[in-house]
């Protein structure tokens, strides 16, 4: 199953993810990330510098700014590499 790990405030994006049957996962930490294939996150703890530290080795989309639909779509794309 293709499991993704969202941040809890992405009510929106969670249940169009949800719809589309993907395996969703509550990112609240770093531990939560293992064992995603890709993770989404709002942006809103970013480093001020724009530095993270990778938590997971499965692609990280940033959800700021975006729709649902865009960012479901760009989660299709991770799962059609």
């Amino acid at each position: 199953m293709k499991k993704v790990a969202i941040e809890e405030n992405l009510s929106d994006i969670r249940s169009a993810l949800q719809q589309k049957g993907y395996d969703l996962v509550t990112l609240q930490n770093s531990q939560d990330a293992e064992g995603c294939d890709c993770c989404v996150i709002s942006g809103q703890d970013r480093d001020v510098m724009g530095i993270q530290n990778a938590a997971t080795n499965g692609v990280v989309i940033d959800a700021r700014g975006r729709t649902a639909d865009d960012v479901c779509q760009e989660v299709d794309n991770c799962f059609s590499l």
